[in-house]
């Protein structure tokens, strides 16, 4: 007896390697397969985003555009009849913002920031900043417009010492993760070891 002769189906049949190697996922697993490819989207690559300050320079230009942006930041004050108001306005690499209000009388106490260095601006009213250095404690009067930069363990207090409240404006560099208060006592000892 005679079999049948069977046909291969196309898939039966052996096909020559192909030159250029298929996609290795190719049931949609990759991001290109899933989302698409980033380039062909540009809002998903802008360039024209501001690039963040890294110079006290930078940080100086960031401080005076704030402050300059009253929108931005009047509608944010608060005043608390008990404790220094205040609030993150900004964070970036390597730096944060923050935005302080003072009624009369308020105070930061005597102060250090740590490892942070700053830029810092008064908004509005007036602050006075008490400082102790190798020579002795010095004040100044902090208005509005002025900048004031300080160094890593730059000793200082802040206080409002006018009849009106102040709002001022503060960066940090690296973002502040330490404040070492320094009661009578201790700065006394501190500023004759300097």
């Amino acid at each position: 007896m005679r079999m049948p002769r069977f046909r291969k189906r196309n898939r039966d049949r052996k096909r020559p390697p192909l030159s250029v190697a298929a996609p290795r996922w190719t049931d949609g697993l990759s991001d290109v397969s899933i989302a698409g490819d980033p380039t062909a989207f540009p809002h998903l690559a802008r360039t024209d985003l501001p690039a963040h300050p890294t110079t006290v320079a930078g940080y100086a230009r960031l401080v005076r555009e704030i402050a300059a942006d009253r929108a931005r930041w009047e509608p944010l004050v608060r005043y608390d009849a008990l404790t220094r108001w205040y609030a993150r306005l900004e964070t970036g690499p390597g730096y944060e913002v923050w935005l302080l209000s003072w009624l009369p009388g308020q105070s930061s106490g005597f102060h250090d920031h740590g490892p942070s260095t700053g830029v810092m601006t008064v908004l509005q009213g007036e602050l006075t900043e008490r400082a102790l250095t190798a020579g002795g404690e010095g004040s100044r009067t902090l208005a509005p417009g002025g900048l004031r930069v300080f160094a890593t363990g730059h000793l200082h207090e802040m206080v409002n010492a006018a009849l009106e409240p102040a709002v001022s404006v503060h960066l940090y560099t690296p973002g502040l993760v330490e404040m070492n208060q320094y009661p009578a006592a201790v700065r006394e000892q501190r500023h004759r070891v300097h």
